[in-house]
């Protein structure tokens, strides 16, 4: 990042709730809204803010087990699941995002300490949405030699 803030862009492709989002000069992503609201084809805006939140604990993840701790992670996969309140308005109450980590040299200490500092400091987005949202993390660790 050169700058001290982020430029996004969006724009309207219907009647309705569909849009096209471009951050910098990469591919635009669809953006939408389920029926009746919108045609569902593209990604709600909670999706894109789960897939935010799992983008940015892995990412945290990799630099800190690879660059701090030395470790030889092989990958991290992510999967979030948001819990939706029934009640306007339709916001994320709770997010339960699991963790596999395939590894030849990481420990569960490792990963847990990790995620701790992460939660408190380390991870931007896990960081803005820790006070709106209970955010629960587990983890599973697949050593591979």
């Amino acid at each position: 990042m050169d700058k001290d803030y982020l430029v996004t862009s969006l724009i309207s492709l219907d009647d309705i709730v569909n849009y096209a989002a471009q951050a910098r000069s990469n591919p635009e992503v669809a953006v939408d809204g389920f029926p009746p609201c919108g045609a569902g084809n593209g990604y709600t805006p909670l999706e894109l803010l789960l897939i935010s939140l799992s983008s940015s604990v892995c990412s945290s993840l990799a630099i800190i087990l690879r660059e701090q701790m030395k470790r030889n992670v092989i990958s991290i996969k992510a999967r979030a699941k948001g819990y939706v309140r029934d009640e306007h308005p339709k916001v994320i109450s709770n997010i339960d995002l699991e963790l596999y980590i395939v590894s030849s040299d990481t420990e569960g200490a490792d990963i847990g300490k990790a995620l701790k500092d992460m939660q408190d400091s380390l991870c931007p987005v896990w960081v803005m949405l820790n006070d709106s949202i209970k955010i629960v993390v587990m983890f599973k660790l697949i050593i591979s030699r």
